[in-house]
């Protein structure tokens, strides 16, 4: 009786992970068991065989031949002389997990742990004395390795990030089949929070044949992207194919987002005359510490504010209208340039083409070529692979759309590597700048990447009136720049306040510029500073030139700050700005300690419509 009441336990524990994963309900009993008294019985009734690649000179060697095409080094086969059936309520089989990493800790791992070094050479068919075996390692793993999340409320972002492993030789040896005879599905057995995969059979099986799974099982087999998606698994060339990017339909715009109401016409009271202080209620801690001028006064209540500052999203703007002497920091729609795959979406609308055919560069020269890897992945690998024809640099940068601060974000000129990253979400690839504009870092003797951070603040956008606060930010990457190691953060990446805080470069815009005019005399600021503000009017010009929900929507009650991303890049002789993302309520807490005025100065702006020309700039067309 005890042991029903356990197993009744286990399948209380498990029994979601298990049907979402569509284990069979026949085979649950065997599972618990085997979990619980640690049985590995795949070796019973399945064997593990050494595949001989044989080419015309009679050489196996063809793995060493190219990294990103190596074959497989293993197969499995069905031992057992009576086969394996289907409903067999044993036919359920623990496979054990070789190596468990987070991307990021990969190469070190590798380094530290010489034995696991050797473990994944002979699952990934390195020569286990290759001097270079660790990197190819990394180039040959995307063959083999799955990947997990726990999601819970309880956890940050960081504690999100996805989690990858590579199965034992037995789970690695299953090879890729359209029609395949088993299943592998991952289990966190939650009595010992141990990850292991199930294999288990979904057809009858004869003693000798091989055992092979869908590895894209969730795709239909006629589904446009199923190819690109085997990638990894099965070669194939797409280079023929039109990578042209067409703008979706208006229902992409609002899939996953929360539906929000616009007003109709535009109503709204000027701020300009009143008199007594502005109430303000701002849940930005910030703000509230630097918003110190007499023209307005903090409150704690959203009810009697006449501006509303949140860091949490507003959707409600239609009965935002009928308070119109109310303000808010916040437009219609203006997730459209928030979110990294509307941006690049919005941005092209600028292009008066999609590409150069001699240069296969995209347009606009602004916006780096930037594909969705969930609805454009095919033409994104047809473009990758047109470029790889043309020997053109192929790095790329793959980013989840609503995360921040570099989490899950990768550099890689692997094509199996970036059709298999967005398996822990959607991403986008966009490329990767290969010649960027570098600084002179004195202290460190060495020229590194950087990139400027404008705020922008919009208000209005019919007709459209938009600034940029003259005080530019600077980030610094901590490491001499070169094109390799691309798993260095300090080399690649420009966001140290979160990672390594106390290895930030401070300095500010004016010290910049004297600096910049002895690296580059030859390239004035003020030209450079009049091409990026063009090209954030033109951005925000095509942000708002859609109706809703495909741009942004008038709103008179509405201003707004955001940030702008930016890096330059070396275009022949010329530099050219990239716009690489707009962020939604920017962490300005540099701004303030380098600005006291800041705030007080945004605020006026805004709400009193008093110019600053000292302050501010107005973004125009000219320059581009």
């Amino acid at each position: 009786m005890d042991g029903i009441n356990k197993y009744n336990e286990f399948v209380a524990l498990h029994k979601s992970q298990l049907e979402s994963s569509a284990v069979p309900l026949h085979l649950w009993p065997a599972l618990y068991r085997k979990l619980t008294t640690d049985h590995f019985d795949a070796g019973e009734v399945l064997q593990l065989l050494l595949i001989d690649y044989e080419d015309e000179e009679g050489s196996s060697s063809v793995n060493e031949v190219n990294d990103d095409d190596a074959k497989p080094v293993f197969a499995l086969e069905v031992a057992h002389e009576q086969g394996i059936k289907a409903n067999d309520p044993q036919a359920i089989y623990l496979i054990d997990h070789a190596w468990t990493f987070r991307l990021p800790s990969a190469r070190q791992q590798l380094e530290q742990y010489p034995q696991l070094t050797d473990r994944m050479c002979a699952i990934t068919g390195v020569d286990l004395e290759h001097e270079q075996r660790i990197d190819k390692v990394l180039r040959r793993l995307w063959k083999y390795c799955h990947a997990y999340s726990i999601a819970s409320a309880d956890l940050s972002d960081e504690e999100r990030q996805p989690i990858w492993y590579v199965m034992d030789e037995v789970g690695s040896a299953v090879n890729h089949s359209d029609e395949p005879n088993f299943r592998v599905v991952p289990l966190l057995y939650l009595n010992t929070q141990t990850t292991y995969s199930l294999l288990f059979p979904i057809k009858d099986c004869e003693q000798g044949e091989q055992v092979c799974r869908d590895f894209v099982e969730y795709v239909d087999k006629d589904a446009p992207q199923r190819t690109a998606l085997l990638l990894p698994w099965r070669e194939a060339d797409l280079s023929s194919e039109s990578f042209l990017q067409v703008e979706p339909a208006a229902d992409y715009f609002t899939s996953g987002h929360i539906p929000e109401t616009h007003p109709e016409q535009e109503v709204c009271q000027s701020l300009a005359q009143r008199c007594d202080p502005l109430k303000v209620y701002a849940e930005y801690e910030v703000l509230r510490a630097h918003l110190t001028a007499p023209e307005f006064v903090l409150v704690d209540d959203a009810a009697e504010a006449d501006i509303l500052w949140l860091t949490t999203h507003y959707k409600k703007y239609a009965e935002l209208s009928e308070t119109p002497h109310k303000f808010i920091n916040q437009f219609p729609f203006e997730y459209v340039i928030t979110i990294k795959d509307l941006l690049s979406i919005v941005g092209r609308r600028a292009a008066l083409e999609h590409h150069d055919a001699n240069t296969l560069e995209t347009q606009p020269a602004w916006l780096p070529t930037t594909y969705n890897l969930s609805t454009e992945l095919r033409e994104f690998v047809a473009y990758y692979q047109q470029r790889a024809a043309r020997q053109l640099d192929n790095h790329w940068i793959i980013k989840p759309w609503n995360l921040a601060r570099g989490l899950d974000t990768h550099i890689t000129n692997n094509l199996k590597q970036i059709v298999r990253l967005p398996a822990t979400g959607p991403k986008i690839a966009q490329k990767y700048i290969e010649r960027p504009v570098l600084f002179q870092r004195e202290a460190l003797q060495a020229q590194v990447k950087f990139d400027i951070r404008y705020v922008i603040l919009l208000k209005r956008v019919k007709p459209l009136e938009a600034y940029v606060h003259r005080k530019f930010f600077l980030r610094f990457a901590n490491r001499a720049f070169s094109m390799d190691n691309f798993d260095d953060y300090e080399k690649h990446y420009t966001v140290m306040n979160y990672q390594a805080p106390e290895q930030l470069h401070h300095l500010k815009c004016d010290d910049f510029l004297e600096q910049w005019q002895q690296q580059y005399p030859k390239q004035q600021w003020d030209a450079l500073e009049q091409e990026i503000c063009a090209m954030l009017h033109q951005l925000l010009k095509c942000a708002c030139q859609a109706p809703p929900p495909c741009g942004m929507a008038p709103c008179g009650q509405s201003r707004a700050l955001y940030a702008a991303d930016i890096m330059l890049a070396w275009d022949g002789p010329r530099m050219q700005p990239k716009l690489l993302e707009i962020n939604w309520t920017p962490d300005c807490k540099r701004a303030c300690d380098y600005y006291p005025e800041f705030y007080n100065d945004i605020f006026k702006l805004l709400f009193l419509d008093e110019p600053n020309n000292e302050s501010f700039r107005l973004l125009t067309a000219e320059g581009l």
